[in-house]
């Protein structure tokens, strides 16, 4: 029976709308076929395809579409994308900003992986992983192409079909004569090469597999450990095993489960055991990687670490300023008139910036900052707007608490998210006393509000992290509709993070890996030279907002510091930028690989001084300027908010995926 991947968030509101726009760029795209190659001389088109599309934001209005080729020249094959000129669109990208996603002639040769999505419903696309770990955007086909784009390459280059993954495919360049040949022939297991440990591949492609895809399977169950997959190997050979190991690398540029459960393990180490999961399968380490050890009766000179060109400590003095005490009570009437409007938004923002808010004021304060009440509203207008959305939470909590167990048995995907919230829940935050003990009615809450949400956002459902995003929350607010509705705001900015199409986490990974290139070049060559320029080791401080390398008190201060958006929007990533620099002479001088430096990083919690840090990342951004905001691809998660109050506003200015 042909089974199907189900398609990604949403794309049928705009599925259909999108036939229109593409019926216009096929005509296009015919003109420019018929037009004059501008290929080099000796190169040969290959492949062609119209209309392939990237997704910059969330926002349909700032999509950019251009046109893929393959280009054969001598022996080599390689792959561009431009984007069209002079496109008619609302979108608030700039030419220099759509050339930011151009891909200029990349050789088959730095590919490591293409991963392709066909869904029965929806857009098809590929994902191009490349050698050094970066992963190009998601390259949407309109009009379809994704098996001829995938059956061109395999004319031209080797592929083997992933044994994990039916739709991923590895790119390879054996210089073993014999296993080229035994390769290319697609035999149902490849031979391995006698220098690695045997690794069973897949490289038959069946008429069924090309016909129907095989739905998406958990990409940690039954893995081999990261350790393995994240080596750097000496040689310069390429083989199966290290080919295969880059499929954990494609976890955090994969689309379907990449948000959802490839970094559940993350979530659910503690510092004292991150590291774990790297130490399983540590004897099934080649021979060669073992002589490649250094001896301990060789004496090993220290790594010179190259200076800071910025000299954080300085630089922290001089731009940065001391942090405050937090917002009081009587502080806080003196920016509210008698109605109780905020009379200087901007003012306080600024202030809670610099200090935070006492907690008992926590409840008022937050509601304001993620933009649940209106700055302008008055003590009735708020007292109206609780009631009011406490009737609608109610409507939509009653959604599933209706649904009885008959219907329960025959709905899927409910079953599925209620069981991972309930998986996560008793899990969640139990050190607090707040959730602590046997029968806490705080985990109760903690439920409710996020089934109830996974019915009111039912395309983005749950994923694993958000009880992790609700739990400080819930935890100030002390009410279930009140926290829903906050939590529904928080989601408005950080959803992206978690859509399958990883658009969010993508573009926030690329700021901060152009953002640490701009502050502190010598360290981002040297991620470049370890093959850590994909920033995967940040991904769960971004993910999350740090709430996993924090204490709970502090969390809730960086938060609310991160939610008043003064200076940046995207403050958090010069928070990744001074963590790194902070630690970078410990991690050149000791030379970290990928596996070390996680651990390293995983290891860093609970030991972050977050005044030093936010005032380290405040100077950071003065720093850096506009050409830190020229680094940060327009969209990138977390939006910005409305001043008015995003709840009373249902119509958004522009089409949301």
């Amino acid at each position: 029976m042909q089974e199907t991947e189900i398609h990604d968030l949403s794309d049928d509101a705009d599925y259909a709308a999108s036939q229109q726009q593409g019926s216009a760029s096929m005509m296009q795209c015919e003109s420019g076929k018929r037009s004059s190659s501008n290929e080099p001389e000796g190169a040969e088109v290959v492949y062609m395809k119209d209309n392939v599309t990237i997704h910059p934001t969330q926002f349909a209005s700032e999509r950019i579409s251009g046109r893929l080729k393959l280009i054969k020249q001598s022996s080599s094959l390689f792959m561009t994308w431009i984007p069209y000129k002079g496109q008619s669109t609302n979108a608030r990208l700039s030419e220099k900003d759509m050339n930011l996603y151009t891909i200029r002639a990349v050789p088959f040769a730095d590919v490591r992986s293409i991963r392709r999505h066909t869904p029965a419903f929806g857009w098809q696309y590929i994902i191009v992983v490349l050698s050094s770990g970066l992963a190009f955007p998601p390259l949407y086909f309109y009009n379809g192409g994704v098996r001829e784009f995938v059956a061109t390459v395999k004319q031209h280059v080797v592929l083997l079909r992933s044994a994990e993954h039916a739709n991923v495919f590895l790119v390879n360049d054996f210089q073993n004569p014999l296993q080229r040949t035994l390769s290319s022939l697609e035999l149902p297991r490849a031979v391995s090469l006698s220098i690695v440990p045997s690794t069973p591949v897949s490289g038959g492609e069946s008429a069924s597999q090309e016909n129907g895809e095989r739905t998406d399977v958990d990409v940690l169950d039954g893995s081999p450990s990261i350790r393995q997959f994240y080596r750097r190997e000496r040689q310069k050979v390429h083989d199966p095993a290290r080919d295969i190991s880059m499929q954990l690398l494609e976890k955090f540029s994969l689309v379907t489960k990449f948000a959802r459960e490839a970094t559940s393990q993350l979530f659910w180490e503690t510092p004292s055991n991150a590291f774990s999961l790297f130490e399983r399968g540590s004897s099934n380490l080649s021979a060669i990687d073992s002589s490649q050890k250094p001896r301990d009766d060789v004496l090993e000179l220290p790594v010179p670490v190259p200076p800071d060109p910025l000299e954080l400590d300085k630089l922290s003095l001089a731009w940065g300023k001391p942090r405050q005490p937090p917002l009081g009570l009587e502080e806080w009437a003196t920016f509210l008139d008698s109605e109780g409007r905020v009379v200087d938004s901007k003012a306080l923002r600024k202030r809670i910036f610099y200090g935070g808010v006492e907690h008992k004021l926590r409840k008022e304060v937050w509601e304001i900052l993620l933009g649940y009440q209106s700055y302008e509203s008055t003590y009735a207008e708020k007292e109206y707007q609780r009631s009011n959305r406490k009737t609608e939470y109610e409507i939509i909590k009653n959604q599933w608490q209706s649904i009885s167990p008959e219907q329960e048995k025959r709905f899927t995907k409910f079953r599925e998210r209620k069981g991972l919230i309930e998986k996560d829940v008793v899990r969640t935050d139990r050190s607090i006393s707040f959730y602590g003990g046997d029968g806490n009615a705080n985990l109760s809450f903690l439920h409710n509000v996020l089934l109830t949400y996974s019915f009111y956002n039912f395309d983005l459902g749950y994923c694993q992290g958000m009880s992790d995003l609700l739990s400080p929350i819930l935890f100030v607010m002390e009410d279930e509709s009140e926290s829903f509705w906050c939590f529904v705001a928080l989601m408005e900015r950080l959803g992206p993070n978690f859509n399958r199409d990883q658009n969010g986490m993508h573009s926030q990974l690329f700021a901060l890996s152009k953002l640490v290139e701009l502050l502190d070049a010598p360290l981002h060559n040297y991620f470049k030279q370890k093959d850590c320029l994909n920033y995967f080791i940040c991904f769960r401080w971004i993910l999350l907002q740090f709430k996993r390398e924090l204490e709970y008190d502090q969390t809730m201060r960086l938060w609310e510091v991160l939610w008043t958006h003064h200076l940046s929007e995207h403050l958090h990533l010069y928070v990744c930028v001074a963590l790194l620099k902070r630690y970078r002479g410990k991690i050149i001088g000791e030379q970290m690989e990928f596996d070390t430096l996680l651990k390293f990083i995983n290891e860093l919690s609970g030991h972050i001084d977050i005044d030093v840090t936010l005032r380290d990342a405040e100077a950071l951004c003065l720093c850096a300027g506009e050409n830190g905001s020229a680094c940060i691809p327009p969209g990138t998660p977390p939006s910005l908010p409305r001043e008015d109050g995003f709840l009373f506003n249902s119509e958004l200015d522009d089409t949301v995926l």
